[in-house]
């Protein structure tokens, strides 16, 4: 995209942005952590351009990043099986494990600078030590857990993963885990100390009153309806007020969509041929959630197994501690549900005004090809709040349904593409459409976004800022030490990067 020239904005905050002559530099379109991320590294690189946030809701991270509607755990693939799943030959890949690790290490070290720089409150205000696990049960699953040990145990990242099959052992390190266990049944876990709880409505939030703190013109109540290029290049950023209904427009040279699941609609507004092809199918969620401080002490953990048969890898079942605005609880889940709605606060119609020309064989493909999925969707949608205390005692034998309380999750919109091979497939993780001249991105997607959003949004300026990243380099290797290397590769600077980290984030086993 052309460079934006700096420094010739004039206009006051708060000012209507229809008569404002001269358009933004930036316009971030959604107040999750997404946005969030990009307007903090943008701020940091280029301090002289003006951004403008646009958020349809009355508060920034109430979706997505809104820490009861996620699951907060920080991914680095300590304990999430499905980023190392066993092949049919019986051969397991640490690669994506380790890739996902090293994506985590860079929001670590953007989290610590941005302590360091007095950006972020102190870090026990998103951030806090709580031991990521892993519990199987049954013979082929203890076999497997067994072998993603031996693996990556030699992996420098994930240093110190420890491994038991004794009962006294998990025993002490998740008790609900094996309280009234039945004996004789195989079962085994991993643990590694220093895995984390990460509050992302917390971070997003601090992180966009610093970027107001700078002149960021964050703006709440407008929702984005049409996104038009203009003959000029720049942005035609059409939006209404979610009060009153007065529409407004504005002109942005970089437009960034980071609206969850409402990306996709505003891509395809867009028209940018990039988009065509792609669909999304939403999944929500509901969590058992407890406040009960007798059964919260006797749990610091995230602790998650396997799949169901059909389940999608973001349904996996765990059993977290979660620290949210300094007060602890246990969340189970998820539990999935449907809603046609694309967000949380979406629109019963999302699911229908997505479809084109151009994606809808790619969706028609996804159903006929995941039968499994959509038998696994119906059941979960059949289970009461006591077939669902029922699927806890799996993971806490002795969980009584009057201490769990339903709450319900937000939306995730799994990513439908084209596919040469198979027509249409269903694609888990988070995947950013960008147009050819890089003049308009967008995310799409779910887990492990929330964790891996610095890597993804560095991947981002690379892609649309060629221009400007090789002198945006030296910066951003001080924000972020790894940036253009990897640390699984070095032991000893893997180490010393965990360790300074940890530190400065106070994890500490």
């Amino acid at each position: 995209m052309p460079a934006p020239p700096p420094g010739r904005h004039g206009a006051k905050r708060g000012l209507d942005w229809n008569i404002v002559s001269e358009p933004v530099d930036v316009v971030l379109i959604g107040g999750g952590i997404m946005s969030a991320t990009l307007g903090t590294l943008l701020k940091q690189l280029q301090p002289d351009w003006k951004i403008v946030v646009c958020e349809r809701l009355s508060e920034v991270a109430q979706e997505s990043s809104n820490a009861w509607n996620n699951a907060g755990t920080g991914h680095a693939a300590m304990c999430e099986l499905n980023y190392m799943p066993e092949g049919p030959d019986g051969s397991m890949d640490p690669a994506k494990a380790i890739a996902i690790n090293e994506q985590f290490q860079q929001s670590r070290q953007l989290w610590t600078a941005l302590i360091e720089r007095g950006i972020l409150d102190g870090p026990s205000t998103f951030i806090n030590a709580t031991p990521h696990m892993t519990f199987v049960r049954g013979e082929k699953d203890v076999a497997y857990l067994k072998k993603r040990y031996e693996i990556l145990k030699n992996e420098p990242l994930f240093a110190g993963i420890e491994y038991s099959e004794d009962s006294r052992v998990i025993n002490q390190w998740a008790p609900l885990l094996m309280q009234k266990r039945r004996k004789g049944e195989p079962f085994a876990a991993t643990r590694v100390p220093a895995g984390t709880d990460v509050d992302f409505g917390a971070l997003t939030r601090q992180l966009f009153a610093h970027l107001q703190a700078q002149g960021v013109d964050v703006v709440t109540n407008r929702e984005v309806r049409n996104l038009t290029k203009l003959d000029d290049g720049t942005w035609k950023v059409s939006y209404r007020h979610a009060l009153g209904k007065t529409p407004g427009s504005f002109r942005a040279r970089f437009v960034f969509v980071g609206a969850g699941g409402w990306a996709i609609k505003l891509l395809q507004a867009s028209g940018i041929p990039e988009i065509k092809g792609y669909g999304v199918f939403p999944i929500g969620g509901q969590w058992l959630k407890t406040s009960n401080p007798a059964i919260v002490a006797q749990h610091n953990a995230k602790v998650y197994s396997q799949a169901s048969v059909g389940a999608p890898p973001m349904s996996v079942p765990h059993l977290d501690t979660r620290v949210v605005d300094g007060e602890a609880s246990l969340l189970f889940g998820p539990f999935a549900t449907f809603s046609p709605k694309f967000l949380k606060n979406g629109r019963i119609t999302d699911l229908v005004e997505q479809v084109r020309p151009g994606n809808l064989w790619p969706m028609i493909k996804v159903a006929v090809d995941n039968p499994g999925l959509i038998k696994y969707l119906v059941g979960e949608l059949l289970k009461n709040h006591a077939k669902k205390v029922d699927s806890l005692r799996e993971f806490m034998p002795t969980a009584k349904d009057e201490d769990w309380e339903l709450l319900q999750a937000g939306q995730r919109a799994q990513v439908m593409k084209k596919d040469p091979d198979k027509g249409g497939i269903l694609q888990f993780g988070t995947e950013v459409v960008t147009s050819a001249d890089g003049s308009i991105a967008g995310l799409l997607g779910a887990s492990p976004g929330a964790s891996t959003a610095v890597s993804i949004m560095l991947n981002l300026l690379k892609t649309c800022f060629p221009d400007r990243i090789g002198g945006w380099e030296p910066e951003l290797r001080d924000l972020i030490p790894s940036y253009g290397s990897t640390l699984n590769g070095d032991p000893a600077r893997a180490a010393a990067s965990v360790t300074r980290t940890a530190e400065a984030l106070g994890i500490h086993e």
